[in-house]
């Protein structure tokens, strides 16, 4: 079965599902468990960032990839323009903007506001396997990036 001959009902759970991904992954790096991002992709999953050469693949390598973030970091990314285009009946894409605030040596308390480190944008493919939509792909695109400030004490610079 093709895209196009996808019930319109069909097309809509499929792109929410894909989108509610996208959203789930950041979350989960944000307020979560880093780690468990690992669950939201297939068994042969990646995640690549082609401006770092890096590539990750598989659950246990991308577990321990996101899982070995420092547990002093304080991130939130802000993710917009979430475009799912379905392919089928069992594979999407996607495009979504992303921009990533970041700081290392948090502890508690309010950050003065700072500018973003990461402003870019993320190309995704899922697939849906038994029933349920997974990333199959994650590749991370940066248009404008810097360092991640450490803060020189608790909660503030």
């Amino acid at each position: 079965m093709n895209a196009e001959a996808l019930d319109p009902m069909a097309r809509l759970l499929a792109e929410r599902a894909c989108e509610r991904l996208v959203i789930e992954f950041v979350h989960r790096l944000d307020l979560g468990d880093p780690g468990s991002v690992a669950d939201l992709f297939t068994r042969a999953g990646t995640w690549e960032w082609p401006a770092g050469d890096r590539r990750i693949a598989g659950h246990e390598a991308l577990r321990s990839y996101f899982g070995d973030r420092p547990a002093d970091r304080l991130s939130r990314r802000v993710c917009t323009n979430i475009l799912v285009t379905v392919t089928s009946a069992e594979t999407a894409r996607a495009t979504t903007y992303f921009t990533t605030y970041r700081v290392d040596g948090y502890r508690e308390g309010l950050v003065p506001p700072r500018p973003p480190v990461q402003v870019g944008h993320y190309e995704d493919t899922f697939r849906k396997v038994d029933d349920t939509w997974l990333l199959t792909t994650r590749t991370l695109f940066l248009s404008f990036a810097g360092p991640t400030e450490r803060l020189a004490g608790p909660g503030r610079s």
